[in-house]
């Protein structure tokens, strides 16, 4: 068989992104234990409500739809200087190994493309994805044993990109990065965001700050948070200083105009809930999630 297509095959199963930074030239040069260490940027990748989705088709319908659905989705990171380590179920782990730009760009864009795949179909179920990324050194390489080995990545930051795409579902938004992304931004006053939470996500003991990014979504959402953000702040810093009734008159202004702002809705509940019970003795306004 022809090499150069051997290799361009085998490209498809272990990106030549990946080898690169292995230092490969060739697949056959991988071997059981290689491993290098690199700060990147991991990002995750669901579409929202899929297992509910899925339950109105047919199964090859369903591995229709996912691959109809990556076949759009990873481009994108690709042209964003990315590459997807691995696909798990509906779920995409890419890895940005560049600039933590890449990842926002790429998360941006794909949300402009649901909006596109969900135009295409106005008589099926809309599709809404949930992006979690973070920035942090991760260790690149080969697990596995002598007749099964896979390249990825095992790093703490693989956990909290993880986590931060999980909530997603909780704030009701789309795009959320950790203050580590964050602080890497080569300008981060190119791009709509607000400043939501600073929570200890599960298996973390360090807290970390969500910031949600607002491009990509409707320019009527995006327009109506960045009108509140100020109002928003105001609440949050009561919060922070313990006048939960303060905090509770605000956030319950906020969402009687906005019910579908879920950031809102949970700190008007946490406020009431500490305006009644009190707070324990060493809180710093960190939530575990």
């Amino acid at each position: 068989m022809d090499l150069a297509f051997m290799n361009q095959s085998f490209k498809r199963f272990v990106p030549a992104e990946f080898l690169a930074i292995l230092g490969k030239k060739r697949l056959i040069d991988v071997k059981l234990g290689d491993q290098v260490k690199k700060e990147m940027s991991i990002m995750f990748v669901d579409i929202r409500s899929f297992t509910t989705i899925s339950e109105k088709m047919k199964p090859e319908e369903s591995f229709n739809f996912i691959n109809n659905y990556l076949s759009r989705i990873g481009p994108i990171i690709r042209k964003n200087k990315g590459f997807i380590d691995k696909y798990i179920g509906d779920g995409i782990m890419a890895l940005f190994p560049s600039n933590p730009d890449d990842a926002i760009l790429a998360a941006i864009l794909m949300l402009e493309e649901v909006k596109n795949i969900n135009s295409e179909n106005p008589n099926s179920h809309p599709i809404k994805i949930g992006v979690g990324i973070h920035t942090g050194d991760m260790m690149l390489g080969i697990v596995g044993e002598n007749e099964r080995i896979e390249g990825t990545v095992i790093a703490d930051a693989v956990n909290l990109a993880a986590r931060l795409e999980g909530l997603t579902k909780v704030y009701g938004s789309s795009i959320l990065i950790s203050h580590q992304t964050f602080y890497n931004l080569d300008d981060s006053a190119k791009y709509d965001f607000r400043i939501l939470d600073k929570v200890k996500v599960k298996g973390k003991n360090e807290s970390v700050t969500v910031i949600e990014i607002l491009n990509g979504r409707h320019d009527s959402a995006v327009k109506r948070i960045l009108n509140e953000k100020l109002e928003f702040e105001r609440g949050v810093g009561a919060y922070l200083m313990k006048d939960f009734v303060r905090a509770e008159e605000i956030f319950k202004k906020m969402f009687e105009n906005n019910p579908d702002d879920l950031a809102m809705k949970l700190y008007l509940e946490r406020a009431h809930h500490y305006a009644i019970h009190g707070v324990p003795l060493d809180w710093e306004g960190i939530e575990a999630m």
